[in-house]
């Protein structure tokens, strides 16, 4: 009887749950993110148009709008851009800079000089695992032959030469040893002989080969100006959110890919096993320690606590930034003065900066 009952049951729910009266649940199907499928907006070279985007259309917070003016124009800054997707989404100027209006990159320009290695390298003309006497003969350093000649382009790209860091000159006598190449890093100015070492194997001058192979092919404007020791770069700001748009999308402008995407993957990874924060000449966030110029200290933790891990940046001296955030197709530029005391590239003003512009879209 119980067999009987049971399958009585059965046949009842099977007749009862026929394919005709079967309800499903919906499959959630997840909204595009309109940012990630947005095609790379370029400008124009040659025009002064550039495309924009509104705070609105990327639903950011407009309330945070203005407490973030109001900060960069009390830390002395000139001026202030946010690009995403490679369209202006924020661009103010202060205390009368302008759109055309100049100013010095600073150390943020040896990231100019680190790109332009790697598109020498790319075209065969150098190769920077080769050692810098090669390009500019014995003798450009005090150091003792045997020693001198243990230093590779590769050691100036990531700060590494082991030359001595307490002063900024680079003439042979400047040039004094201190450690074996590749086993201290020490922020120092002899990266500019980067520069000479193109230049000697390119036969060409140093700005007119920048011109050519970079500045010219993505609209740049500015140029090479020499000072005490150093060559700084001078341009607009939206020059150099151009060059941040470039290395945005891995040495690639439109269709052009003017920087070797691996060496591109390189020089915006950690480079070396000193200081993990450092690329060839572009500093990293999100690491696990990190050192300063002027230090032999290791800080363990990440240079921008606030900024995103992924973020790499151009960092000069009283504060010229430029931020690429790949994972928010985002480029972010602040140049002017110093915002507190004199530095040469980080300070507490990158930290306080990204917690206002976080409160945009958090």
């Amino acid at each position: 009887m119980k067999s009987i009952l049971f399958l009585t049951l059965v046949a009842t729910l099977f007749i009862n749950c026929s394919t005709d009266e079967v309800v499903s649940e919906p499959i959630a199907t997840p909204i595009p993110n309109p940012i990630v499928l947005e095609p790379m907006y370029f400008p124009a070279n040659g025009s002064a148009t550039w495309e924009t985007k509104t705070i609105q259309s990327l639903n950011w917070n407009q309330n945070a709008v203005q407490p973030l003016i109001d900060y960069l124009q009390l830390k002395n800054s000139k001026s202030f851009m946010v690009l995403v997707n490679g369209k202006i989404v924020m661009e103010n100027y202060f205390n009368g800079h302008d759109v055309n209006a100049q100013w010095y990159w600073a150390s943020a320009g040896k990231t100019l000089t680190s790109t332009i290695t790697g598109i020498a390298q790319q075209e065969g003309t150098i190769n920077i695992n080769n050692k810098v006497s090669n390009y500019l003969g014995i003798g450009w350093t005090s150091a003792p032959i045997a020693k001198e000649n243990l230093i590779t382009c590769k050691n100036l790209l990531t700060m590494t030469s082991g030359l001595d860091d307490t002063n900024d000159g680079v003439l042979p006598a400047d040039l004094t040893y201190v450690a074996d190449a590749n086993t201290r890093w020490a922020y120092h100015n002899v990266y500019v002989k980067l520069q000479d070492v193109v230049s000697q194997a390119s036969g060409q001058s140093w700005p007119n080969y920048f011109n050519t192979k970079l500045r010219n092919k993505i609209g740049m404007d500015g140029g090479w100006i020499q000072s005490g020791n150093n060559s700084v770069y001078w341009s607009t700001t939206r020059s150099m959110a151009r060059f941040g748009l470039l290395m945005l999308n891995k040495g690639k402008w439109n269709n052009d890919q003017i920087l070797n995407e691996n060496y591109f993957t390189e020089a915006t990874s950690t480079s070396q096993t000193i200081n993990q924060s450092y690329g060839y000449l572009w500093w990293l966030n999100g690491k696990s320690s990190y050192h300063l110029p002027q230090s032999q200290l290791q800080i363990n933790g990440s240079l921008i606590p606030s900024g995103s891990n992924d973020m790499f940046m151009a960092l000069g001296r009283d504060d010229q930034k430029i931020y690429v955030i790949p994972s928010k197709k985002m480029v972010v530029i602040r140049m002017g003065n110093a915002a507190d005391g004199s530095n040469f590239a980080l300070s507490g003003f990158d930290n306080e900066l990204w917690l206002k512009i976080n409160a945009l879209y958090q």
